[in-house]
């Protein structure tokens, strides 16, 4: 991960939005100041708790565990708020349908414990504490803890939700752009929920057979390269974040469906959605070419995110 980037993003995020807000519109009227207050409550108690909750246990995955959960949660009181109107509604539907498909999918990977503040970290963040410009620095990484896990992560999951609050300002009613919308956020959840069964089935096959004794290089193909290349991973190398990251590029498209234009300031979220996964998978892949031979040659042959070889 390129901490300097992200840092970067960090202050330009903090720059951007009010300046979209301000010159782009649209502006918020009194009741969506309000709502958008109650979020910002959320939002900080989270940053709070994620922070040190991450700090005292050691365990920096906690905004992990929340990402899936906020946003139904943050969508369905801007739906109540806004009166249940239909646009709304479906909205709000369609971010429980994407945050329980993955909660499930993290839950299935040791996250969530009886004992909350536990659970299975996500792997990346032990390599980049042990990494540069850290190297287990323990005041470096509260500093990061704080600033990019625990702060910004949790603004960016309130910001992809922002669309819903911009709705919540129109009388037109839905019609066939908020319909496409829908549709096309529906198909890109399922298409992540295909990606993400398929490498949950290949991982889970390769990794018995690990346990049963044998080694890597000697796993039946495809196995014996140690990741999938298999059905929608054939086709793109993170075929998860190019849903995920369509999913909420889909979702903004509800707010040119209630008639605020197509290019206002609630696409901020998702816009740095995008940046936030070049920066994960750039992270992803560089521990897969540390770990597998044939990583090299896969990122050669198959596109980082849309279904397309090279």
């Amino acid at each position: 991960m390129n901490i300097p980037l992200m840092g970067t993003l960090l202050g330009l995020s903090l720059i951007v939005c009010p300046v979209l807000y301000i010159y782009v519109g649209p502006a918020l009227d009194a009741q969506q100041l309000q709502v958008l207050k109650t979020l910002g409550i959320v939002c900080a108690c989270s940053a709070l708790w994620c922070f040190v909750v991450g700090e005292l246990t050691g365990n920096n995955s906690q905004m992990d565990k929340l990402w899936s959960l906020l946003p139904i949660a943050y969508t369905w009181i801007i739906a109540v708020n806004g009166g249940m109107s239909l646009r709304l509604v479906v909205m709000a539907v369609l971010a429980t349908l994407w945050g329980a498909r993955l909660t499930f999918n993290f839950a299935r990977k040791g996250a969530y414990k009886l004992k909350f503040w536990e659970g299975e970290e996500d792997y990346r963040w032990a390599v980049v504490r042990g990494g540069a410009p850290f190297n287990n620095n323990k005041l470096a990484w509260g500093v990061f803890d704080l600033f990019f896990i625990s702060i910004y992560q949790n603004a960016l999951v309130l910001m992809i939700t922002f669309p819903a609050l911009v709705c919540m300002g129109s009388e037109k009613p839905f019609g066939w752009v908020d319909a496409l919308a829908a549709v096309l956020t529906l198909a890109f959840i399922i298409y992540e929920t295909v990606a993400d069964e398929q490498q949950w089935a290949f991982q889970t096959a390769k990794w018995k057979m690990i346990k049963e004794g044998k080694k890597l290089e000697d796993l039946p193909a495809p196995y014996d390269k140690g990741f999938n290349t298999t059905g929608l991973w054939s086709r793109s190398r993170h075929p998860n974040y190019f849903a995920e990251q369509a999913i909420w590029l889909c979702f903004y498209v509800f707010s040119i469906g209630a008639g605020i234009g197509l290019f206002n300031w609630s696409i901020i979220g998702a816009l740095l959605l995008v940046v936030l996964f070049l920066g994960s998978s750039a992270l992803a892949e560089e521990i897969s070419s540390g770990k597998y031979p044939q990583y090299e040659n896969y990122v050669k042959s198959v596109s980082r995110f849309f279904p397309l070889t090279k």
